[in-house]
């Protein structure tokens, strides 16, 4: 399978997942579309140019869509894209496997 970054898709998975909030990004708007004050109050250990800087990259690889509503004051709203729609599966394995890690740790 070709991927856009190389043949690899794990190599190609992780580039597209870079940064260090786009998995709990992309989680935060598996349950739907939020506003960016929604996600920035549902992430508050992240900073504003943080958050901005995330969403942007996810949107440029295709996660997640961007709408800007043409009113005053604008309303934006972010949601999963399509493909970024078929990533929730992999987010419900990442829950089972941290709760699953996170039990081991404590006993």
């Amino acid at each position: 399978m070709q991927s856009i970054y190389g043949k690899c898709p794990f190599a190609t998975t992780q580039r597209v997942l870079q940064g260090k909030w786009a998995i709990v990004v992309l989680f935060q708007l598996s349950s739907g579309k939020k506003r960016f004050n929604q996600l920035e109050k549902s992430l508050p250990e992240i900073t504003r140019t943080a958050l901005t800087r995330q969403l942007r990259q996810l949107e440029e690889d295709k996660l997640i869509i961007r709408t800007v509503y043409p009113e005053v004051p604008p309303r934006v709203e972010y949601l999963l894209s399509p493909i970024g729609d078929k990533f929730k599966k992999v987010l419900d394995e990442i829950e089972i496997f941290g709760l699953d890690y996170i039990a081991q740790l404590i006993s």
